[in-house]
């Protein structure tokens, strides 16, 4: 066991209570998330515990943290004939929706957001991977890496790639973040290169 608060060889940190904080290419485990979002306001709201309660879970689980979605959405349609392009994004490709429930029409897509807020610290890197309770009813969620440095709300894109209606519940869980520790910061941050979705909230659509 090492000594609390001190640095071991190899950039390690060591915790209060004498486990290995900040190890290189670590990913964090349920003591290690709760300490980083105490030390650096990593993620807000915070729940210490994996909700169920008839819920689709969220909170803090054994290796990540399950996220929730808001109430807020953006869903793709045809109805305007408008061309999906990330360079020129024409806001005739969605409708907006509010409400306890979303429902997203056959082979469409929607954006969405999370509840929680992020701070990623300098060492650490975010990856996001779907609930199995929506993945294993053919709902596809995808979130972009979270970088270094970067903080925000995450935009969710949530693909029902069914030939059926797809239900989403707002306020339960949508997808679950795994958080690596490299140990070490990069040269350059997502926050020193002023990335272009820094400091985003709400739905934030596609930039250039």
């Amino acid at each position: 066991m090492y000594e609390p608060g001190t640095r071991a060889a190899g950039a390690l940190t060591i915790g209060e209570d004498g486990q290995v904080l900040n190890a290189p290419g670590k990913l964090l485990v349920d003591r290690e998330i709760r300490e980083y979002v105490r030390r650096y306001r990593m993620l807000e709201p915070f729940e210490e515990r994996l909700v169920r309660d008839g819920s689709i879970s969220y909170g803090l689980s054994s290796m990540g943290y399950d996220i929730r979605v808001t109430d807020e959405y953006k869903v793709f349609t045809n109805v305007k004939q408008a061309v999906v392009d990330p360079k020129q994004f024409n806001t005739d490709s969605f409708i907006d929706l509010k409400g306890p429930t979303c429902v997203i029409p056959p082979n469409s897509f929607a954006l969405a957001r999370s509840v929680e807020y992020f701070r990623m610290p300098p060492t650490v890197l975010g990856l996001c991977l779907g609930k199995s309770s929506y993945a294993r009813c053919g709902i596809v969620v995808n979130i972009t890496p979270l970088e270094p440095g970067w903080e925000g709300h995450l935009t969710i894109e949530i693909s029902n790639t069914t030939p059926l209606p797809a239900r989403i519940y707002s306020f339960e869980g949508i997808a679950q973040v795994l958080f690596f520790d490299a140990g070490t910061a990069p040269d350059v941050s997502y926050a020193d290169r002023k990335g272009k979705y820094q400091g985003q909230q709400g739905i934030t659509l596609p930039k250039v």
